[in-house]
């Protein structure tokens, strides 16, 4: 067995990078590989190898990594699965690590399982850590590496920022970036690993519990290769920063489907949830969920209860608010007397001051500042603000005036505000500013629920 808490930072801090397996011809994924590193800034020693080139886009392309005059840290490797072994066995010591971009292993069946048990003979034997088979490797702001085989005007790349994920597919890993980075979120490190021959989800926790750029940590998980092992390590994260996680193949075709995918061997969904819940693990529900925790807590931190206030210029959206808070776990509690009162003293009397404060379709922008700065002396924790844009009143001052309220008072405001052509235009100033906005009541309470947890 390799030994499993090996350090695995070289990955994340490359000086030399080789692509074994190099191509001039543009469409070709070893060719794309080339460009991303190039095109992320990569600043150490790029190597191209293949034997039938003496150059690639201005590198000199070497005939084996034996050839080079320095030791590899990664040694990228995209060819054909049954050649793969032969060219991890010519690297030898030469190399610290592989990312092993080809599929076609044990997501195939037995002839790929062998092909995996000759890939882990082979690493053991040299001391050569393994991220893959089958997966997309690694993507860091960091360090500037991009081995992801997809351009990025297919696959939009994040910015820098403080969020790390962890996925075990590579169509996952590379469609949240591309939603982060069309929202302008930013990442740290976006880590896949696919059929998990060596350096998998615990490797990634232990690494990244320790990791400075990382403040938030997304993880996709089909399996876990040795439970308590991971419920340590992200016991460990969950100390320093939040941890969330999706898990899928739960039941039935999902976890067949994992099986076809990756090789995983899924397991029931219970042990899971009660495993990510010792761990301090914040769990949810599909890609959605995970796509919101990170939306949400790029911007706020977890608070320290579960009390939400409701803000709206439309009952019934305040109502689908409350009910989806109610199924949630989260606290919808009526408001003091003094409370009412003052409220009822400095709005007209057609707002309704209950909780959800509805501010009507008679609403102004110092409306929802009033119910704010009144609302939250009864010491709620989370507010959500529906915000529909069809009352006239209502203008863009509404944007930095929420912000402005948010960020002198400490407080999470969730925005909801569901619409067509002109809310999305009012909603892009939002998030241009770095404020995530809900479209519907479910997903707003989703990301509330997340900060609550």
């Amino acid at each position: 067995m390799l030994k499993k808490k090996q350090d695995i930072s070289f990955f994340f801090n490359p000086k030399s990078i080789a692509v074994i397996g190099a191509s001039p011809m543009p469409g070709k994924l070893s060719y794309v590989i080339l460009e991303n590193l190039k095109k992320a800034g990569f600043l150490g020693a790029i190597y191209p190898v293949n034997p039938k080139y003496s150059s690639i886009n201005n590198l000199r392309c070497y005939k084996s990594i034996t050839e080079t005059n320095d030791n590899i840290d990664i040694a990228v490797i995209v060819l054909p699965a049954p050649v793969v072994a032969e060219s991890l066995k010519s690297a030898g010591k030469k190399v610290k690590g592989a990312i092993i971009v080809s599929g076609g292993f044990k997501e195939i069946g037995d002839e790929g399982v062998r092909l995996e048990e000759e890939i882990k003979k082979i690493a053991e034997k040299n001391g050569i850590r393994i991220m893959g088979p089958n997966c997309m490797g690694i993507y860091d702001t960091i360090s500037r590496v991009d081995t992801f085989l997809i351009t990025s005007d297919r696959i939009g790349r994040p910015n820098k920022g403080g969020i790390s994920i962890i996925s075990q597919s590579g169509s996952f890993a590379g469609t949240i970036m591309d939603e982060l980075a069309y929202e302008g979120i930013g990442v740290a490190r976006v880590i896949s690993y696919g059929n998990r021959v060596d350096v998998g989800e615990t490797d990634c926790l232990e690494f990244l519990a320790g990791d400075g750029a990382t403040k938030i940590i997304a993880l996709y998980i089909e399996s876990v290769d040795d439970g308590r092992r991971f419920v340590d390590a992200a016991s460990r994260c969950t100390r320093k920063k939040p941890v969330i996680a999706v898990k899928v193949g739960k039941r039935g075709a999902g976890v067949y489907a994992a099986r076809s995918h990756t090789g995983a061997m899924a397991g029931r969904h219970e042990i899971y949830s009660a495993a990510f819940k010792k761990a301090g693990i914040i769990e949810v529900a599909g890609y959605e969920g995970l796509k919101d925790a990170c939306r949400v807590l790029n911007v706020y931190k977890l608070s320290k209860g579960k009390r939400v206030l409701i803000i709206t210029d439309g009952g019934g959206i305040g109502v689908s608010i409350s009910d989806a808070c109610e199924n949630s776990g989260l606290e919808v509690t009526g408001l003091s007397d003094d409370v009412r009162k003052s409220l009822t003293s400095k709005l007209p009397h057609f707002c309704a001051v209950g909780n959800p404060i509805d501010l009507t379709g008679s609403v102004t922008d110092e409306y929802y500042i009033t119910a704010l700065k009144e609302g939250l002396k009864d010491k709620f924790d989370i507010v959500i603000a529906a915000v529909l844009w069809g009352p006239p009143q209502l203008t863009e001052r509404l944007v930095d005036k929420l912000i402005g309220f948010k960020t002198k008072h400490n407080i999470p405001i969730v925005i909801c505000s569901p619409g067509g052509k002109f809310t999305k235009k009012i909603n892009s100033i939002f998030e241009g500013k770095g404020i995530p906005v809900f479209s519907t009541p479910e997903s707003a309470v989703r990301a509330a629920t997340i900060l609550a947890s």
